[in-house]
């Protein structure tokens, strides 16, 4: 992302924040953040695809230090979850996105709400994978049970327990406290046996063609990352590498990713056989006829 369009997107949060994002009108946007009305729609199609461009950069950034407190350790420690879990309502607090939430979701706005949607769904998701690997394979059928009942306690202890103990320890005492009930909870539904919500359905809303947005996030990163290697000392590995970084971040940080400009860029690596392996651009080819289907 460039340092410009990170400007906007930097002014703009600020306003949603200090005005609320119906309240805050293009022109607003246009005159806090110092560009013109045509900058402005060569990066964002609307204020709803900016305000979701907010959301996606604060998330990807919170994904890294989350991921990096389980680098080298026991992801089966439950001390860890609990830091992954502060680390997270610390960054909404921080970021000030619990309001722009409750604004959204009271909002007739189809697309906000569905993005909002999908984005607890990846939450409930990710929550059952960390419980599995906490309490066992053999609990899974009760982690989506348990892992709404988590969210559901955690969000009304936060509510309560911050407007009465607002202290720099308040966070990490709430996450603590709900997690220690959780694990009851488990233990619990384990030896009952009594199961509400199936988490293979949960799979199911996940997935697009067997394929989730992360793997695919990673699957293409990945294979971008070998096609530079293959064209390291390339005569052209300049602009070979411009049109890779092109289509990353079209099919990564575009809503609406351009389907001819990715194939015009596709096509000069498709064609140079020498430069590149040729499974490597295969794959590259299927990753976007993916997207595409």
């Amino acid at each position: 992302m460039n340092d410009r369009k990170q400007h906007v997107i930097k002014m703009a949060h600020q306003l949603f924040v200090d005005k609320g994002f119906q309240a805050t009108s293009i022109q607003d946007i246009l005159d806090y953040s110092g560009i013109s009305k045509g900058t402005f729609y060569n990066y964002f199609s609307s204020k709803n695809e900016l305000l979701i461009a907010i959301f996606k950069e604060i998330y990807n950034e919170l994904e890294k230090e989350r991921n990096k407190i389980l680098i080298g350790q026991d992801p089966s420690d439950i001390e860890l979850f609990i830091k992954q879990i502060e680390l997270q309502l610390n960054t909404n607090k921080k970021n000030k996105l619990f309001n722009l939430f409750e604004e959204v979701l009271v909002s007739k706005d189809i697309e906000l709400k569905q993005f909002i949607n999908e984005g607890q769904l990846r939450m409930y998701h990710w929550i059952v994978q960390r419980f599995t690997e906490i309490f066992g394979t053999d609990k899974k059928p009760y982690l989506l049970d348990c892992a709404l009942m988590f969210l559901g306690i955690l969000s009304h202890m936060m509510k309560y327990y911050l407007v009465n103990h607002n202290t720099p320890s308040s966070v990490y005492k709430v996450v603590r406290y709900s997690v220690r009930r959780i694990e009851n909870i488990v233990e619990e539904l384990a030896e009952t046996n009594e199961q509400l919500t199936n988490p293979e359905l949960l799979e199911k809303l996940l997935q697009t063609n067997n394929i989730t947005e992360t793997n695919f996030t990673e699957r293409l990163s990945h294979t971008i990352l070998i096609l530079k290697k293959d064209i390291f000392q390339h005569q052209k590995s300049e602009k070979y590498v411009e049109l890779l970084d092109f289509i990353e971040n079209e099919l990564i940080h575009q809503n609406e990713p351009r389907k001819y400009l990715i194939e015009l860029a596709l096509s000069p690596l498709k064609e140079d056989k020498d430069a590149f392996e040729q499974k490597n651009v295969i794959e590259l080819e299927q990753l976007i006829s993916l997207y595409y289907s």
